[in-house]
């Protein structure tokens, strides 16, 4: 993209969202309006990589997970930068304060939004040495803090001077999900630095710092989110370190920054086993001290001090102090507590560090334009402390989003002159009250319970929720005294519900009053204190054993709600500019649109009503120059120049259009148009007029065009013809002199000459003609006595008969065996000859094919009708058929009736057995064969086992459906079983026959002369499907080099799959 510097000279140019529009540009213009089409007309333009949508001056950003071409010159009007421009333009030239609100949830997008805002305002303002340094160190002190918070709220205020050019800045952090550093949500990861630094440090950093690069080694590291796809770590730590090096921080304070950072990581590798005292209670001791070394090496502390920490707890009363042993539980409690409070005072410190050098150095009186990145509305299936807290959060921006929105659109209304009529909405004060209430607020009994004496747990803080909440119409609870919910199961006993302005939130107290009391213990603040490391004495005070203080330090939620109050003050002081970030997927893809995911995010960033206010009164407004500039050719009066005031014209403009009074009213400086439709007219008459002028242009140019291909035609045309005439009457004169030179004489002789010519020509063929006829009548005379009558006729048919009487005696002696498979036969001897060579030879075929077939006995004659069967079956369609053709069919290969081995086995066949031979029945669960006697007859199947001739399976031919084969050299057949026949409750058989060929074809023919069986199907195919009593398994047939040599080998690969392997043929 090129420099944003190149933007602001682009910014005088006027376009409108109206122009080249995809769905609606402004949700205000939308019609009808509801829920579904404000989801629908916010995908199509999603669809359509339109990811940016107007409520009015409310931008509405999708995150659309990967990089597009809309921050260009020619878009520099649209979208955030639109709204960056208004509001600077406002603060530089207006001398107001502003704010530009930038809500979403993780994933929305909220920080990218933040970072063109930033550098778009920081691209437009003026230009210097200093200035450009401030603007340096304001734009790098977003990359540091981003690698260090997550689901946190950031607020910066830009401070410039008269000119508008930057003087510094101020950050203000809310509410570090510090929970996050000791475990995440699923699906989500750790703080980016850890990632960052183990990805982007280099060898000899990290062995300084102890760590290793492997994630899996650190145990608050999430694995299954450890990469996020488009992320590189390791460039962005590179661009952290650069970061901080552009704002200011020393080389030493960098290295103290990643210190503390590879000690939360070992931190969180200690680990805990118990061990039972002499008193009979348990204490616990470190497992592994390693991690515990290597830590204390790294922030220098005594091992000891810190270890003694982990296992007892010091409590400190007026002048008593009782020590006592901390349980395995506890012990990891202080752990994560210490790794908690570790963190969130390094952010804190960052951001202190970071506003010591973008502070203004002036103390003249500033312009103020903040920015605000801030968490949106969280619903999860498991909702706790810090959901309630960032959900209050929500609420008060929602309020003060709707009271400032209301308030813009008075003052507008009041401005221009226009009635104001008051506007029904939802105020969720009520719901701020029931957080907030300094008497009876959710959180002001959560501090209460936390600071009271006695026994204090989750429970005893629901029950005083039940006994003071339960009346409140937005509280809802099983144990409250409102009967109504005492049977709602979706409600459980240990949890409290709130109907939030964006819908109802479960919220499971267990945790609530640990994370509120927010408890560092005292012993390892005073063991941090202690440390040689002088970063980590700056972030422990309270560990100083000379400034012990016993007051209890302010809760979690107390410290929240005083900063919230802060923000809602600072907002009150400045004009508002929102941007509402969604973020359309779970996946964090490109192109993909979740219409739930969305639809609940619509729904909590309150988007519905933010339109139902705009739309309460009139849904348009524009100034009246863009609006007679767009609208002019509409009117014939004001088309295609006005002379006169702009609102003369547009009230023209309006009258000629016949336009209702009651749509529209005219302010001091806008028109104002109450409906949609009113101004979807004005655009489909514009674009109708449009494609109008369009179509005149065309005419006109063309016209011109074809005028002047014309004229300069004529023009070429008139210069040849010039030129042409002078070169003919040039030529026409040379050739006219030329001509009068020439004597008469000289034609006389010439015609003269070719008379003669001609006349000796005519003589010369006269005389040839007559030598002609005399030679004949010379020649017919001399020969006359030697002809008879028929004398030529008589001497052809002689000739042809000597020579068809030659032809047949040659070919007596030439003629080929009498073998069927010759194709010998002697030459053609004469060309008129070939029809009866041709006919002969097929006679003779035929004849020597039937003495070869009269030789036959019966028993030969079926064997070979079962041959050429079996090649109407399988020639050029299965690999093992030539192989098999010189081999006899003979049927009984275990002479079952003459063995005595088989005799019972044969005495249970009623029928005459056609084909005996010993298959393999191959073993679903292995792959491998099991030996057994095939037997068919005329009417079934019977699969015996080889060695007691026991008969295991007996099918009907009947049942069988189809016989399914390879294209290979392998001998594996499967018999298909028609469904719902008797036979098939135990599924089809899958078998192996060094005789495949044979029994395919025996199998065929007997089904074609059954009467009461269907023709066999024979499948040739190289995977097939075999039912297994109730599972189907594909047989696949792969060429490679079996293990055991040459031959086929199957295999089970899973339970849907057996892979055959058939040696590769050469």
């Amino acid at each position: 993209a090129p420099p944003l510097e190149s933007y602001h000279s682009k910014m005088e140019v006027k376009t409108s969202l109206l122009d080249n529009m995809i769905g609606v540009g402004d949700m205000v213009l939308l019609e009808p309006l509801s829920e579904d089409s404000f989801l629908e007309n916010l995908q199509k333009r999603f669809d359509h990589n339109e990811i940016y949508t107007y409520i009015g001056s409310v931008v509405i950003s999708m995150n659309p997970y990967r990089s597009l071409p809309i921050f260009t010159p020619d878009k520099v009007e649209e979208y955030l930068y639109r709204l960056s421009t208004s509001a600077y333009r406002s603060l530089r030239d207006q001398d107001k304060d502003q704010c530009i609100l930038i809500t979403g949830e993780s994933g929305a997008g909220k920080t990218e939004a933040s970072k063109l805002v930033m550098s778009y305002v920081a691209a437009v303002c003026g230009k210097g040495q200093e200035v450009n340094k401030v603007k340096e160190q304001l734009l790098q002190s977003n990359p540091v803090l981003e690698g260090e918070y997550s689901g946190s709220g950031k607020y910066m205020d830009i401070e410039f001077d008269f000119k508008g050019d930057p003087l510094g800045g101020v950050i203000s952090n809310y509410l570090l999900e510090k929970s996050r550093v000791v475990k995440q949500p699923r699906g989500e990861r750790n703080f980016h630095v850890f990632y960052q630094l183990l990805s982007g440090a280099s060898d000899d950093t990290l062995r300084k710092l102890k760590l290793d690069r492997d994630f899996s080694k650190y145990n608050y590291l999430s694995l299954d989110s450890a990469a996020v796809n488009g992320l590189d770590d390791a460039a962005n730590f590179r661009t952290v370190r650069n970061a901080m090096q552009i704002v200011g921080f020393m080389e030493d304070e960098v290295q103290s920054v990643l210190e503390l950072v590879a000690a939360v990581l070992k931190l969180g590798n200690i680990e805990f086993k118990p061990e039972s005292r002499c008193n009979g209670t348990d204490e616990s001791r470190i497992k592994d001290k390693n991690d515990l070394k290597e830590m204390c090496e790294l922030l220098g502390i005594e091992q000891s001090v810190l270890e003694r920490a982990f296992s007892y707890r010091t409590v400190e009363a007026k002048m008593e102090k009782v020590s006592t042993t901390l349980n395995v539980a506890q012990a990891y409690y202080a752990r994560d507590a210490l790794a908690k409070n570790l963190y969130s005072r390094l952010f804190s410190w960052l951001v202190t560090r970071i506003n010591e050098s973008i502070k203004a150095q002036t103390k003249t009186r500033h312009k103020v334009m903040g920015v605000l990145d801030i968490y949106g509305f969280e619903i999860f299936e498991d909702n706790s402390f810090e959901q309630f807290i960032i959900n209050y959060c929500n609420e008060k921006l929602q309020q003060i989003f709707i009271e400032l929105t209301l308030r813009e659109e008075q003052e507008e209304y009041v401005r221009e002159g226009i009635e104001w009529t008051n506007i029904e909405y939802f105020n969720n004060a009520i719901i701020c009250d029931l957080i907030e209430n300094n008497q009876n607020g959710i959180l002001a009994m959560l501090d209460e319970e936390c600071l009271r004496p006695g026994t204090v747990t989750d429970e005893t803080f629901l029950d005083k929720l039940n006994t003071v909440c339960a009346e409140h119409q937005h509280f809802e609870s099983r144990l409250s005294k409102n009967s109504k919910f005492l049977t709602d199961h979706s409600l459980p006993h240990n949890c409290f519900r709130i109907q939030h302005y964006a819908g109802k939130v479960l919220y499971r107290v267990e945790g609530f009053v640990d994370k509120n009391n927010d408890l560092l213990y005292r012993d390892l603040s005073q063991a941090m204190y202690k440390a040689n490391h002088s970063l980590i004495k700056q972030l422990f005070p309270e560990g100083n054993p000379a400034k012990v203080n016993l007051k209890r330090p302010p809760t979690a939620g107390f410290q929240f709600r005083a900063s919230v109050g802060t923000l809602m003050k600072n907002l009150q002081t400045k004009n508002p500019n929102y941007i509402r970030c969604i973020k359309p997927n779970d996946k964090k893809a490109s192109h993909i649109f979740t219409d739930s995911l969305v639809r609940h995010q619509v729904r909590y960033l309150g988007l519905m009503e933010n339109v139902r206010v705009r739309r309460a009164g009139y849904a348009f407004r524009q100034a009246y120059e863009p609006c007679l500039e767009r609208y002019k050719m509409l009117c014939k009066r004001t088309w295609p120049h006005w002379r006169g005031p702009a609102r003369e014209g547009v009230e023209v403009l309006m009258t000629d259009l016949q336009v209702p009074a009651e749509e529209f009213s005219y302010g001091r400086s806008k028109i104002f148009i109450r409906n949609p439709r009113t101004l979807f007219f004005l655009e489909e008459r514009r674009r109708q007029c449009l494609e109008d002028l369009a179509t005149l242009i065309q005419k006109i140019y063309r016209g011109w065009k074809c005028r002047t291909q014309f004229l300069l035609l004529k023009k070429s045309q008139v210069t040849v013809a010039a030129w042409y005439r002078r070169y003919a009457e040039q030529n026409w004169r040379r050739t006219q002199n030329a001509d009068a030179f020439v004597s008469p004489v000289y034609f006389r002789q010439a015609r003269k000459l070719l008379r003669e010519l001609k006349y000796q020509k005519r003589c010369e063929e006269a005389v040839t003609t007559i030598a002609a006829f005399w030679h004949g009548t010379q020649v017919r005379r001399e020969y006359r006595k030697f002809f008879r009558a028929n004398a030529g006729k008589k001497i052809y048919d002689f000739t042809i008969q000597r020579i068809i009487q030659k032809y047949f005696l040659n070919l007596k002696s030439t003629m080929p065996s009498m073998s069927p498979i010759d194709k010998n036969w002697p030459t053609r001897p004469y060309l008129f000859l070939d029809g009866v060579h041709t006919d002969l030879r097929r006679i003779f075929h035929l004849w020597r094919c039937k003495k070869y077939r009269s030789q036959f006995t019966e028993e030969k004659k079926a064997v070979y009708e079962e041959k050429l069967e079996a090649s109407e079956i399988f020639k050029d369609k299965k690999a093992l058929y030539p192989s098999s053709v010189s081999q006899p069919f003979k049927g009984d290969y275990l002479e079952i009736s003459k063995n005595p081995k088989y005799q019972k086995l044969n005495s249970a066949v009623d029928e005459k057995v056609l084909l005996a031979d010993v298959v393999n029945k191959i073993n679903r669960a292995n792959g491998k064969g099991t030996a057994r006697i095939f037997l068919l007859t005329k009417k079934s199947v019977v699969l015996a086992d080889q060695k007691t001739g026991q008969v295991k399976a007996s099918v009907p031919l009947p049942d069988l459906s189809s016989v399914s084969v390879s294209t290979q050299t392998d001998g594996f057949f499967a018999l298909r079983l028609k469904e719902g026949s008797a036979s098939a409750v135990k599924g089809d058989f899958l078998l192996s026959s060094e005789h495949l060929i044979e029994i395919i074809t025996k199998l065929h023919r007997v089904g074609a002369t059954t009467a009461d069986m269907e023709q066999l199907n024979v499948d040739i195919s190289d995977e097939f499907l075999v039912q297994f009593k109730q599972d189907k398994v594909c047989v696949k047939f792969i060429q490679g080099v079996p293990k055991n040599g040459n031959s086929v080998s199957c295999k089970r690969k899973n339970n849907r799959l057996l892979e055959v392997s058939v040696p590769t043929t050469p």
